[in-house]
């Protein structure tokens, strides 16, 4: 995971749409380290024994690690991977990751008539900050559109990134209801590994260590998720490289060796091979062709 926040500027226009994105981001805390990091706004920065009140609502998704959450509506609970959090306006609010795990978090911060609808519906609720969805590959990619976006500021982000929260939350419900009624273990481990595989895009990271962080033996494990997926772990790991790659040569400028070098291919020649095996273009000529569309 690579570090990234951001707090966006908001027009009439945006406000008008219904729901605006405020700022979105995502971190990696090391146990031990402090939390959250000193280079927030002041207004969003806290911590463990001062609390905090947003003006605002937040969604924040646990994927790593666990740590600790409490509200003035909510008591203090322990918080696990596969959890989201609802933060509410004008709530005391405090949560931290524990020392000896830290965690990796993703989150979103909203506002807007929407939003407020939502609450006084009764669908997201101050008793009920803390939602455990597991490790589901659609909301991390909804995060993820939405942090890539929020990066971008392209014209008319605003109501994309807003109308990705509201599939977000839409999605979220969902999941609560089918958790409701009983998860299978091994669409879990699925689930889980689908994203420590996203989370670890740009590292250097293999199947047999999601198998062993998965605590479950390398053999079952490729065996299970061939069979839910249709592709070994680490064929689906490299795909997931390979549509990252396109998405940079389409949506940037970024050298050919910087990509190879961001997704952790071992040389710039490497990258360009196995891009051509599994597009049947050279980088450089499936650039040429994207921009050629557009």
């Amino acid at each position: 995971m690579i570090n990234f926040f951001k707090y966006l500027p908001v027009s009439k226009e945006d406000e008008d749409w219904g729901l605006t994105v405020l700022n979105a981001g995502c971190t990696h805390i090391e146990a031990t380290n402090d939390y959250p990091f000193k280079n927030h706004p002041a207004h969003h920065n806290f911590n463990w024994s001062s609390w905090r009140i947003l003006q605002e609502y937040q969604i924040i998704y646990i994927t790593n690690g666990q740590g600790v959450f409490e509200s003035e509506n909510f008591k203090q609970t322990t918080i696990k991977a596969g959890t989201l959090i609802v933060l509410f306006p004008n709530e005391r609010h405090r949560y931290k990751p524990d020392n000896h795990t830290g965690w990796d978090e993703y989150w979103v911060g909203i506002k807007g008539d929407i939003i407020d609808n939502l609450l006084r519906s009764g669908y997201v609720k101050p008793e009920s900050p803390c939602l455990y969805i597991g490790f589901n590959e659609s909301v991390f990619n909804l995060y993820n559109c939405i942090i890539e976006n929020t990066k971008l500021e392209k014209p008319g982000y605003q109501p994309l990134i807003s109308g990705a929260v509201l599939h977000l939350i839409g999605t979220c419900h969902a999941l609560t209801k089918q958790s409701a009624a009983g998860n299978k273990e091994e669409e879990h481990i699925i689930n889980k590994s689908r994203l420590l595989f996203r989370a670890n895009i740009s590292n250097a990271y293999s199947p047999e260590q999601a198998a062993h962080e998965l605590n479950v033996g390398y053999s079952w494990f490729r065996k299970l998720f061939k069979n839910y997926t249709g592709l070994s772990p680490g064929q689906y790991y490299l795909q997931l490289k390979i549509d990252k790659a396109k998405d940079l040569l389409s949506n940037s400028n970024v050298p050919i060796k910087e990509i190879s070098i961001e997704l952790n291919f071992e040389s710039s020649f490497y990258f360009s091979k196995i891009f051509k095996e599994k597009t049947g273009l050279k980088p450089t000529e499936y650039r040429k062709l994207s921009h050629d569309l557009l």
